[in-house]
């Protein structure tokens, strides 16, 4: 049977405060062996999770690219790494609905994962649906008000409504479609070889710096780079530096601090696995495609749009590439207000 290990006494003391959302966390042991999509198994898996908002409100699912986790917002925007357009008030309003999150299956959080020098099968996007779907039974949900997914986590919204149709009303995906593009996954393989061989080199930390700071240059536009790093370079003591190359970097650092070089692989590799059947999904859809996402081409997301059985596409575009589902609240508000209108 599966059950709750671990409950954060300071959340749990939020329910009984009416006037404060009720915040709910934990880790789900999931009882004995779990078969995953492309053949592996795992026994003794945890799942950490997160829930939050007003008591009985309908359930969204909130989800992110293979860095998020579980809180997806905080008491201000600063907090959670969706703090800026998740929230009481912001354009996902969560002072309508209870936002659920999880940390993926193979990541760096507190749900199982690959560790040093230990083999770990390949993850799929069927794997986090399945996880997830885990989650909503025990939590007693009968069916999700909405996923929003963004990046990686819109990858896992169409694999949840090709497998679980009658578990979710609605799915939003940001920047995500029914595959990898080839290019997408041309830099990603980089990355990974890179890492791969740093790894081997006994200087995984130094390797996932540097394969983060390559996947940064991916994720935001030439507009941008143009616009903040036209500047000259530097000289420093190991010669000359560029602007943009500190940029990258310095990210690169941030996250080597905050990540395991395992969950990177992991989780990189299941993005480029990922495959859905678009004409088995019949879930009302809304697509958000960024005109200057390098990632993932807004033609492709046409085509998924086009694949699909009940579904809208909504464009914008953003200097910010593929990560502007983390930046554009104005123009992503009008999406989320389609969500909770009928609740408001």
């Amino acid at each position: 049977m599966e059950h709750l290990t671990r409950f954060d006494s300071e959340l749990v003391s939020a329910a009984t405060d009416q006037s404060r959302p009720v915040v709910r966390e934990g880790v789900l042991e999931v009882p004995g062996e779990i078969a995953l999509h492309h053949g592996g198994r795992l026994t003794g898996v945890h799942l950490a999770w997160r829930l939050s908002g007003p008591a009985n409100a309908p359930v969204v699912a909130a989800l992110g690219g293979i860095s998020a986790h579980r809180r997806v917002y905080g008491d201000k925007p600063a907090e959670g790494w969706w703090g800026e357009v998740v929230g009481p008030g912001r354009a996902l309003d969560a002072s309508l609905v209870r936002v659920l999150s999880f940390d993926y299956l193979g990541g760096s959080g507190e749900t199982t994962g690959p560790r040093p020098g230990e083999p770990f099968p390949s993850v799929s996007t069927y794997d986090q649906a399945d996880l997830l779907l885990r989650l909503v039974n025990y939590l007693g949900v009968k069916a999700l008000h909405a996923i929003v997914g963004a990046s990686y986590g819109g990858m896992v919204a169409l694999a949840f409504a090709e497998r679980y149709p009658d578990r979710v009303s609605e799915i939003v995906t940001i920047s995500a479609a029914d595959r990898a593009h080839p290019m997408a996954t041309a830099w990603r393989s980089v990355e990974r070889r890179v890492l791969r061989f740093a790894a081997d080199c006994g200087r995984g930390s130094e390797g996932l710096q540097i394969a983060r700071a390559l996947a940064m240059a991916t994720y935001r536009s030439q507009e941008e780079f143009a616009a903040r790093f036209s500047g000259a370079p530097r000289v420093g003591e190991q010669g000359v530096v560029f602007p943009v190359e500190e940029y990258l970097f310095a990210r690169g650092a941030d996250y080597a601090a905050r990540h395991r070089p395992e969950a990177f692989l992991c989780l990189s590799e299941s993005i480029d696995l990922h495959r859905v059947d678009a004409g088995r999904i019949f879930v009302p859809t809304t697509a958000v495609a960024v005109r200057e996402d390098q990632l993932v081409p807004v033609s492709d997301m046409r085509r998924l749009v086009a694949r699909l059985a009940n579904a809208r596409l909504h464009e914008i575009s953003s200097v910010y590439g593929h990560d502007a589902f983390l930046k554009e609240t104005a123009q992503l508000k009008p999406v989320f207000a389609a969500l909770t209108g009928s609740i408001a």
